[in-house]
């Protein structure tokens, strides 16, 4: 699907991945709702845009509740008529030793990482049915290899994948549902992630590298979007030699257990 003429939304749009998807889409001949819940931080990146081509509309949306996604789609009817391209990129980060259990912590990731996005390509699926459309959601490379410290995220992110997986066969044409799979991403997420700074995992990229990947992914109309070949090739490699991914595991967890202390030091 070309970006040119096209109406787009992303959420997320004030920082990481979704700050950088605005800046990229601005140089194109499209109309964008940028979605994001800080009124401020929005305004900021909005109005830092260099001679941008696109038509930008700001738009305040928490996407952690249903009520919010629905007055979101009347917002997008009453502003650009309609959504040819969503691309569902909010999302939460936690880098984390699990020490109790917290039914209102499990929510909270989950309702952003996983119930919206699902909800989105639901809703959009029934609004667009065989009308061409795109739903684009942010997983990650954590969703395909869980990594110690990120047991929640890396679920949140792995239960994407699979509904994806399965929902495709509901679909008219599966590639309508894009899901992206981002390497660590060099942004504020992993010092967001906890009150103490996490590691950053390598490889890493930059979010302008995600940004231009996902564009071209939709573009070229693919399924699954991997902005790094490194993390393409892992994954295939993998598959052929028995213990690389144990290895990237139990290198991180000298990591996570590096971090555990130095917390605690802090503490």
């Amino acid at each position: 699907m070309q970006i040119q003429n096209k109406r787009i939304v992303v959420t997320g749009a004030a920082s990481g991945i979704g700050r950088a998807l605005v800046v990229q889409l601005s140089q194109h001949n499209c109309e964008v709702l940028a979605v994001d819940r800080n009124p401020e931080v929005l305004t900021t990146v909005l109005g830092s845009l260099d001679n941008p081509r696109a038509k930008i509309h700001p738009q305040i949306c928490d996407v952690a509740e249903p009520e919010n996604l629905d007055q979101l789609f009347s917002a997008i009817d009453n502003l650009l008529g309609g959504v040819d391209i969503f691309i569902a990129n909010a999302g939460y980060a936690y880098y984390e030793q699990l020490l109790e259990e917290d039914w209102e912590h499990c929510e909270q990731i989950f309702k952003v990482n996983v119930y919206s996005p699902i909800y989105t390509a639901i809703k959009m699926k029934r609004l667009y049915g065989n009308q061409p459309y795109k739903v684009v959601i942010t997983a990650s490379a954590i969703g395909k290899l869980g990594l110690p410290g990120y047991a929640l995220y890396a679920a949140s992110k792995s239960a994407i994948d699979r509904f994806a997986e399965a929902y495709r066969f509901e679909m008219d044409d599966p590639r309508k549902l894009a899901i992206v799979y981002p390497i660590a991403t060099r942004t504020n997420f992993f010092r967001q992630a906890s009150d103490h700074k996490a590691p950053t995992p390598w490889p890493s990229q930059t979010p302008e590298q995600v940004a231009v990947a996902i564009v071209k992914g939709i573009e070229q109309d693919k399924k699954s979007i991997y902005p790094s070949i490194i993390y393409k090739l892992f994954l295939l490699l993998g598959k052929i030699i028995p213990g690389l991914y144990r290895l990237e595991q139990w290198i991180e967890m000298q990591r996570f257990k590096k971090w555990i202390v130095e917390k605690k030091e802090i503490s």
